[in-house]
């Protein structure tokens, strides 16, 4: 959370014209099944659950960049696993990066997600 907090903050010191974000529909996802070393490309809309394995993603958000900016993707996203002991939290909620995947990322012992591109 510590490295979400100094990376919201970093951009916050660009310059405006720097941080042209654009509202997006959907996300372009790339999981990963650790075990199978299976590789899938998702396609999750805003506001709809896409699944992958035991894993529920819900999308809230995706920014992108102008068109006339450095291509980059920012996903606001809340993870779940089914077979997570029930109450438990979820195994993921925040913000994920395309251009900077270790920034904030889902630490699951089976699964990986990652930010491809916002459409």
């Amino acid at each position: 959370m510590r490295i979400a907090a100094a990376a919201a903050l970093l951009l916050l010191a660009l310059p405006a014209a720097a941080q042209e974000w654009v509202p997006m529909r959907s996300a372009r996802l790339q999981a990963l099944d650790k075990v199978t070393a299976r590789v899938s490309i998702l396609d999750a809309p805003v506001g709809r659950a896409a699944s992958f394995g035991s894993l529920t993603i819900n999308l809230r958000a995706c920014q992108g960049r102008a068109p006339d900016e450095v291509p980059d993707a920012a996903a606001f996203m809340e993870i779940t696993d089914s077979r997570a002991a029930p109450g438990s939290p979820p195994a993921f909620r925040g913000w994920m990066f395309a251009n900077a995947p270790g920034v904030n990322m889902l630490e699951h012992p089976v699964y990986d997600i990652r930010v491809l591109e916002c459409r």
